[in-house]
């Protein structure tokens, strides 16, 4: 098979359907890998799951990762702003007693003041006023964040403009929190590496994430994707650089 067969090949890859938030596809059989942090986000909401009266899962996908921390509270509700992953997530989560309510802006969370003692958020946007006025004095908000330098050396290869959300950090977040009247009790950031092996774990990826190349398609970066794939054939992988961060914070 030619180099251009082989591309071909791979370039099919971004018309496979990806649903709820499962890179499987190409996660479980080697084609991503991603550096490890130096903390697990499941590891530290888990003891908060699990003293919790009452529990918001903001962002919840399709409810993968809420529904592996039972036992939940009596009370625990989800939201979900991306249309597909909404009957995904009431399918999983509803018959375990969670409310699912589909959302569309952050700023308008259909809940009372004070609802919640523990709210919990992986790669959720937010409005640190909402999430203060629907969180019970005392309470626990507990986030891991994507930051504005997720990956941009994806950009970079594609000559594409840089991340919408490039401003985004934890210095922001902390600083907003702050703001907003919460103590935070814990904050790290990190930068781990992530590899992509072929061309077409590369565009599955583009394809669950539109954000990062937000004018993205096959055609119109054919020459960086070949040039990506050549990348790939000497080297091995092509490798940019994750951001994330953590934040545990109390309401006072």
């Amino acid at each position: 098979m030619t180099v251009n067969q082989t591309f071909d090949q791979y370039v099919k890859d971004f018309e496979e359907t990806f649903s709820g938030w499962d890179f499987s596809f190409v996660s479980e059989t080697g084609r991503i890998q991603s550096g490890a942090l130096s903390w697990s986000y499941g590891s530290q909401v888990l003891p908060y799951v699990r003293r919790a009266d009452s529990l918001l899962d903001m962002g919840t996908g399709g409810g993968e990762l809420l529904s592996k921390l039972l036992p939940l509270p009596e009370k625990v509700a989800a939201t979900e702003g991306y249309e597909p992953n909404i009957p995904l997530a009431k399918e999983r989560l509803e018959p375990l007693g969670v409310r699912v309510a589909a959302i569309k802006e952050d700023s308008k969370l259909p809940f009372e003041d004070d609802e919640f003692d523990v709210i919990m958020n992986k790669h959720e946007s937010f409005s640190a006023y909402e999430v203060h006025r629907i969180l019970q004095p005392g309470g626990t908000f507990i986030t891991q964040q994507v930051g504005g330098y997720d990956c941009r050396q994806i950009n970079e290869a594609f000559g594409s403009p840089e991340n919408v959300y490039e401003n985004w950090s934890l210095e922001a977040a902390v600083h907003g929190l702050r703001q907003t009247g919460f103590r935070v009790k814990e904050a790290k950031e990190e930068f781990p590496v992530q590899r992509f092996y072929d061309v077409g774990a590369l565009l599955y990826y583009l394809k669950a994430i539109p954000w990062q190349v937000p004018d993205f398609t096959v055609e119109g970066y054919k020459e960086q994707l070949l040039d990506v794939h050549h990348h790939i054939e000497k080297h091995g992988y092509f490798e940019a650089k994750q951001h994330r961060f953590f934040i545990s914070s109390v309401k006072v």
